[in-house]
């Protein structure tokens, strides 16, 4: 049976509070048993009722569930999640019912859907997909088997008791007048036992535990000190029940005195409201670890730690938070001297029902949770697993197929010693090596799924649980910092070696941005509406930015550290304006914000009829070979230029002027400039739409722009530069 309801409570009947005109008399009478966990009466009532509501197969399922159907139960829990008001722990527990039943890959489907139903997406590859083929595998570290003294009724909860052990068991060794029934699953009431351990670990020689201490209701599983003088049990509450009429769960404890043992005492943390049991104590009896549903839990059962005082008093109970205990429920707490803490949930990745599972104690701290994986684990719940001192032999309980009753006690030997722990710790830093607290850390998988997330407190110290040859990445993330993102390498990881010690270093953000401010270039105004294509170089990352009235855009380099490189490229276009393609490049050697238009020119400039396009986008003079007009290397690059621009406005007409100095004849001067014009305008043409839009015209010496002293005249002397002003090409625009 489910081992919930060992912790959680035992429940008398109870009285029918109101009465819903909604419901028929058998569900009301069906919920009445429910609510009072006489599941197996309840599930006799529901099947009776007639198109029954989603809250009916809900609870149907919820029946089978707690009386360990998992058949019955998973058929119920597929017409709940299959209706649109289902949650998301209809899905959770149809999930673990195809588990129980041995649909491994439907439970994946289904614990994916779970996810994504807790954060409202669609469908999501959750991580932990596909893990129960790694639980399945067998890797030889325990040999089990199932104890010849296991009763049809409950036997589990073996605890060490110097050579001997005591378990709790519902078997009938005697005669009774009167014999109670659980009403949850109508075996009997629990008692503890004592036997003798043979070859083998099997059990002899089974009595009661201290007849007087096993009274009418619940007693059992315990704990005992490693002396045997001091005892913490667990026993129903006879006296009180809660409000609801549930008889609730406590714990006892009582001293050996030579041969006898003293009236059981109760733990003060004890409440009518909630339970309290599962007891475990450390080596040195200083501990008490043990299960509980108190209010203020991870989940609905959870596991605490409390100090036991020299006065034989106690501390005040903690929860041993999230490293442990999940939002479903963790029982069945066992500390071994070694400082490893086994327990059992439903809330970890398993295989089904209770899994066996275990963390690394170190300064009250919790290392990772492990799966222990098969043979200790089934599909059904596996639960109280003990270990010896020598860390060779235990004891498990479980209610597998193939057992002799409900739950039965498996006996085992460890083979091999357990799977280390292998971890990744440090701390959260800046570059000066100063403590970084709030830092989130997280660890992730190569394909960057979260597998577990911290905070660092003060200490700026974090530790994650991490397994040998699997590659895991690292982020550090903090407010006005660069993230930290790098590599777990854990191939150098040994029993020897089982730590990584791995800083994040956090670098200061010194807030750099670019800015840049587009604007007319006759009026030194703002332009909107400019096309702006953004490109990062370095990246091949591409942005599209368009200019509101301000002229202007500003971008954070979110990626960009001091003394990093950058390199955009800035394509800039407006209609009626001449586009430009600027390169920026900065090394970013101060914090703060980098004016992009102050190191470059990018205002634009309004294409207007009249205009030399060569001084607009600054062509460099096109020199020719003496008396030849060919164009030559050096030409065609300054030519293409003013291809681009043409194609780029296609409905851009210009007339390319040649012009030459004063010097030889007029004749021969006109005749050379328009050969010169027309072999220019022609290799333009080639590279153009619509060619007619350019034509050359030679003007010889017609148009100086300096008046020079030539041949057949005496007008100004002149220098080489200014004769050079004199020999010109011109490429007015005509129409646009």
């Amino acid at each position: 049976m489910k081992r919930r309801i060992s912790i959680l409570s035992f429940v008398f009947i109870l009285i029918i509070q109101g009465y819903t005109q909604k419901k028929s008399l058998t569900e009301i009478k069906a919920d009445k048993l429910f609510d009072g966990y006489s599941y197996l009466a309840a599930i006799e009532k529901y099947e009776q009722i007639n198109n029954p509501s989603l809250e009916v197969l809900r609870k149907l399922a919820e029946s089978y569930r707690f009386t360990n159907n998992s058949e019955q139960a998973e058929k119920y829990y597929l017409q709940v999640v299959s209706s649109d008001s289902s949650t998301a722990r209809d899905i959770y527990w149809y999930a673990e019912m195809l588990m129980q039943n041995a649909k491994y890959d439907s439970a994946d489907t289904w614990k994916g859907k779970y996810i994504a139903k807790l954060i409202d997406s669609e469908s999501i590859d959750y991580e932990f997909k596909g893990y129960y083929k790694k639980l399945m595998v067998d890797k030889g570290i325990y040999k089990l088997k199932s104890l010849s003294i296991n009763s049809p009724q409950q036997d589990f909860g073996v605890a060490y008791y110097g050579d001997k052990v005591v378990f709790a068991s519902s078997r009938q060794d005697e005669i009774k007048a009167v014999t109670r029934k659980y009403n949850r699953n109508l075996l009997n009431f629990l008692d503890m036992y004592t036997a003798d351990v043979t070859e083998g670990g099997e059990l002899s020689n089974i009595t009661h535990f201290q007849k007087d201490y096993n009274r009418k209701y619940h007693e059992g599983p315990a704990a005992f000190s490693s002396d045997g003088s001091f005892i913490v049990f667990t026993r129903n509450n006879y006296d009180e029940t809660d409000p609801k009429g549930v008889r609730r769960l406590k714990l006892f404890t009582a001293y050996k005195k030579d041969t006898t043992w003293t009236e059981p005492k109760e733990v003060p943390f004890n409440s009518t409201d909630y339970s309290v049991g599962h007891p475990s104590l450390s080596e040195d009896g200083k501990t008490l670890y043990f299960s509980s549903d108190m209010p203020g839990g991870v989940g609905g059962v959870d596991i605490y730690r409390v100090n036991v005082l020299s006065d034989s008093t106690f501390g005040t109970p903690i929860n041993l938070g999230k490293s442990v205990n999940s939002e479903y429920d963790e029982m069945f707490p066992f500390i071994h001297s070694s400082g490893l803490l086994f327990f059992s949930s439903d809330g970890w990745p398993g295989l089904g029902g209770l899994d066996v599972f275990y963390s690394k104690v170190t300064n009250d701290t919790y290392s990772g949770v492990k799966n222990l994986g098969v043979p200790i684990n089934s599909r059904k719940d596996d639960f109280s697993f003990v270990l010896d001192k020598t860390m060779k032999k235990g004891y498990l309980s479980s209610n597998r197929p193939g057992g002799q009753g409900d739950d039965d006690l498996y006996y085992f030997d460890m083979l091999q010693p357990i799977e280390v722990f292998y971890a990744v710790n440090g701390h959260a830093k800046d570059k000066k090596g100063q403590i970084l607290p709030q830092t989130k850390v997280t660890l992730k998988t190569e394909k960057d799924s979260v597998i577990a997330q911290q905070t660092v407190d003060s200490t700026g110290f974090y530790k994650f649980d991490i397994e040998k040859n699997v590659s895991y990445k690292l982020v550090g993330e903090k407010d006005e910092y660069f993230s930290y993102n790098e590599k777990v390498n854990t191939t150098s990881l040994s029993e020897q070696n089982s730590e990584i010690i791995q800083d994040v270093i956090l670098e200061k953000d010194p807030g750099l941005s670019l800015y840049c401010l587009i604007t007319n270039k006759e009026t030194k105004q703002p332009l909107d509406s400019v096309k702006i294509r953004f490109t990062n170089k370095k990246t091949s990352r591409v942005e599209n930015i368009l200019t509101t009235n301000t002229g202007d855009f500003r971008r954070v380099l979110e990626n960009n550290k001091l003394n990093d490189q950058i390199e955009y490229e800035l394509k800039v276009e407006k209609a009626g304006y001449l586009a430009k393609t600027i390169l920026y490049s900065k090394i970013l050697s101060r914090p703060g914000q980098y004016n992009i238009h102050e190191d470059l020119d990018i205002a634009l400039e309004k294409i207007e009829v009249g205009k030399d396009l060569a001084k607009m986008i600054d062509i460099k003079p096109i020199y020719f070979d003496l008396s030849k007009y060919n164009i030559r290397p050096d030409a065609a690059v300054e030519l293409d230029k003013i291809v681009e621009v043409m194609n780029e406005n296609p409905q851009m007409e210009i007339e390319l002027g040649s012009h030459t100095d004063c010097r030889s004849s007029a004749a021969f001067n006109m005749k050379l400039s328009d050969q010169r014009a027309k072999a220019s305008a022609k290799y333009v043409q080639e590279r153009i739409t619509k060619p007619e839009r350019i034509f050359g015209k030679g003007y010889g010496e017609t148009q100086l722009v300096n008046q020079c002293e030539c041949e057949g005249s005496k007008v100004v002397p002149c220098t080489e530069e200014e004769h050079q002003l004199n020999r010109r090409t011109e490429f007015k625009i005509i129409k646009n």
